[in-house]
C-alpha cells in the first residue's frame, strides 16, 4: 500500500523530533525549552505573562521553564522598566550565541532539504507546504474552537 501525503508529513514530523533529541543529546535543552528562547529571541525582552501567551503553556509551565534556564545560564530576569512588580526575561550572551548558531545550523538545513528537490520544482513544493500548513492550522483552530464550545461531557460520554 502507497503511503499518503499525510504518512509523509508525519514521518518528517518524527525525523525532525529524533534529530532534535540527538541535536539536544547530553545538553540541558529540550524542544520546549528551545521553542522559549526562539520565542525570546524574536520577540526580545518580555514578561513571563507575555511568554506564557506566546508559548501557549500556563504560567506554572513557563515559571518552570524560565527558572530551568535561569539555572543553565540560557536566560535571565531583570526589573521591568515602568512595572515594579514585573520582571523581564532576556537571553543571556551565552543563548545569544546558542541561537545564532541554531540559526546557521538551521539555513543550512533548509538549503540542504531544498537542494533535494529540482530547481523547477522548488516554488511549487514551497507553495504546496504553505498551504498544507495553512489548511492544517484552519482545521486545529477550527477542532479547538468546537471542542471549546461543546457541552462538557461525563467519562462515559453523556453530557
Amino acid at each position: 500500500m502507497e503511503p499518503l501525503f499525510v504518512d509523509h508529513l508525519l514521518q518528517i514530523a518524527d525525523l525532525f523530533q529524533k534529530d532534535m533529541a540527538r541535536a539536544f543529546a547530553g545538553s540541558d535543552l529540550t524542544p520546549t525549552r528551545v521553542h522559549l528562547l526562539w520565542v525570546l529571541q524574536h520577540a526580545g525582552p518580555s514578561t513571563q505573562q507575555a511568554l506564557a501567551t506566546l508559548c501557549e503553556v500556563t504560567p506554572r509551565n513557563i515559571t518552570a521553564l524560565v527558572d530551568a534556564l535561569e539555572h543553565s545560564g540560557h536566560v535571565r530576569r531583570t526589573p521591568h522598566p515602568s512595572d515594579r512588580r514585573a520582571v523581564l526575561v532576556e537571553l543571556t550572551p551565552t543563548a545569544v550565541e546558542t541561537m545564532a548558531q541554531m540559526q546557521k545550523e538551521h539555513a543550512q538545513l533548509n538549503e540542504t532539504l531544498l537542494n533535494a528537490i529540482a530547481p523547477a520544482d522548488r516554488a511549487a513544493v514551497e507553495r504546496g507546504l504553505t498551504a498544507v500548513a495553512a489548511h492544517l492550522e484552519n482545521l486545529v483552530t477550527d477542532a479547538a474552537t468546537a471542542q471549546a464550545l461543546a457541552p462538557a461531557r461525563e467519562p462515559d460520554g453523556t453530557p
